[in-house]
């Protein structure tokens, strides 16, 4: 049997934005992308110290702002320079059953994890049309496409994302730039850190594989979108959640 190629999947000379890149996740992703050769630009809201110390680590650049807010997303992306891969992974979560949800709890998720989706790619499209390339990868939820209870805010939020960029990979594919999904099942996080141990069984036992995931279980699929081994995939949502959403 052949070796794997050690180019497979390589982003060697591509910039890649990656917002909400500071924790969890994000980290993840910065870390996965720069390791396939990608200079990375890690975009951050309040997390100064852990998005500098990523970007040192990784040989990238930390850029500060909030892409829930147009002008700062894009002054982001411009800082960013010749952007080849955005990631956009920026979201909150603000739960509570509808009946109580605040309108400040309802826009504060929906500007965050939607509207900076919106900004962001709006700031990259004309220079990735431009260039004939690019690649677009919008974080979404497995919550957008089964919801759940308490969510009401950010389901929507994260089932926009898939419209949107379904959408999106319609108007850019003749330019040869490519938006597509990845939506992950619960993965191992502060949040998930606090889920009561019985409703963690109740996630684990409706998870084919048994397990939660990993942040880096997403990067991995994100790094596969972002290279040209996916050259043929657009409009695409890849879940990435061991089975549950089957």
């Amino acid at each position: 049997m052949a070796e794997p190629s050690a180019a497979f999947c390589s982003l060697e000379g591509k910039t890649a934005l990656v917002t909400g890149a500071s924790r969890g996740i994000g980290t993840a992703i910065a870390r996965e992308l720069a390791r396939a050769g990608a200079f990375v630009v890690v975009a951050y809201l309040t997390a100064e110290t852990e998005a500098n110390e990523l970007a040192g680590e990784i040989g990238g650049r930390a850029v500060q702002g909030d892409v829930g807010k147009p002008e700062d997303a894009k002054r982001i992306v411009d800082e960013a320079g010749d952007v080849d891969i955005l990631v956009n992974n920026a979201g909150v979560t603000r739960d509570g059953v509808l009946a109580r949800m605040s309108d400040d709890d309802w826009r504060t998720v929906l500007d965050t994890n939607l509207s900076s989706v919106f900004y962001t790619c709006r700031a990259v499209t004309r220079p990735m049309m431009k260039k004939r390339g690019g690649s677009i990868v919008n974080v979404s939820s497995i919550v957008a496409l089964h919801g759940n209870f308490g969510q009401t805010n950010y389901a929507a939020s994260k089932a926009g994302i898939v419209g949107f960029t379904k959408s999106l990979a319609r108007e850019l594919g003749s330019r040869g730039v490519r938006a597509n999904v990845v939506a992950p099942g619960y993965i191992t996080s502060r949040l998930t850190d606090a889920i009561p141990e019985d409703a963690r069984e109740g996630m684990l036992s409706n998870t084919p594989l048994g397990r939660l995931g990993d942040p880096e279980d997403v990067a991995g699929a994100v790094r596969f979108l972002c290279s040209d081994e996916a050259r043929f995939i657009t409009g695409d949502v890849l879940l990435v959640d061991g089975g549950l959403g089957m």
